[in-house]
């Protein structure tokens, strides 16, 4: 220690035994006996709970310390001393038994995740890069934009070709805006009259054996007629008409052959095509 002792002097700075022929060990430059320096000194193996002495490898873990026999993995037993481990609630493993007790897993494939392995996460579950693919075409996702449904994980191609709303005439996906008829979706430049494909989105239509028409064109095709103006009379709108025997009448156009007036709600008399009030009829009579 670069000073001189008399030989009775050089002793434990514990102890005061003589250190003169006998093993000593140098802490913060006072000497101390084996004896000493192991009880105020040494640590306590975690596992065997004895001095780790001085003639013995002290391994070091998290303020933790262990004899270099008793670093061994707590599941299995084997020796840890230069090799990877773990540690869990104070206890520590091998690799191979940390994994297969703590380490995450992989919700594609079932296995663990090795150190270093890249994860894709999505909420509570995780994948390796390779795993997190689309469960119908197997593409990885990677950084492209994907849809969760009931568990499954699918890219947005196939999505859109297994579950996108589709238009009931074309077929083609409906991305935006759409017609609901009859509970069937249309596209809005899909959904038009059955005969002169006029688009019927926002306007007045009507229907004919689960078919849509135009008003114009469900008039013209399948409406009653007008006995006086001969025009349809399609009901589209609260329209209201008279009928009478087979001939039918808007509204508006019941009235009086002779005085043109009203006839509606009135009684009136028939002579042969047309129909007149009482007081004209009486004058024909005259």
């Amino acid at each position: 220690m670069d000073k001189d002792w008399h030989s009775g002097h050089f002793c434990c700075w514990q102890c005061d035994e003589s250190l003169t022929g006998q093993r000593y060990v140098i802490r913060d430059d006072h000497p101390y006996c084996i004896k000493c320096y192991e009880n105020v000194f040494a640590n306590t193996c975690e596992e065997c709970n004895k001095i780790i002495g001085i003639d013995s490898k002290d391994l070091s873990y998290k303020d933790k310390h262990w004899h270099e026999a008793c670093f061994l993995c707590f599941k299995c037993h084997l020796s840890l001393v230069d090799k990877q481990f773990g540690a869990k609630a104070d206890k520590i493993y091998c690799g191979t038994c940390y994994d297969a007790q703590f380490a995450s897993r992989c919700d594609g494939c079932g296995e663990v995740f090795r150190a270093g392995t890249k994860k894709m996460e999505y909420k509570t579950r995780q994948w390796h890069e390779n795993c997190f693919c689309c469960c119908v075409c197997k593409m990885a996702i990677g950084t492209k934009s994907f849809i969760p449904r009931e568990q499954e994980i699918y890219c947005a191609g196939c999505y859109e070709e297994k579950f996108a709303t589709r238009c009931i005439k074309c077929n083609k996906v409906i991305t935006s805006g759409g017609v609901t008829y009859k509970n069937e979706p249309w596209h809005r430049e899909c959904f038009t009259c059955t005969h002169c494909n006029i688009t019927l989105a926002g306007q007045r239509f009507t229907s004919r054996d689960e078919k849509p028409y135009c008003a114009e064109c469900f008039g013209e095709l399948f409406a009653k007629r007008c006995t006086a103006c001969e025009k349809p009379i399609t009901g589209i709108g609260g329209t209201r008409f008279i009928s009478f025997e087979d001939r039918h009448w808007h509204h508006d156009c019941f009235v009086c052959a002779s005085c043109k007036t009203s006839l509606v709600g009135r009684g009136f008399i028939t002579d042969g095509p047309d129909i007149i009030c009482p007081e004209c009829a009486k004058q024909r009579l005259m």
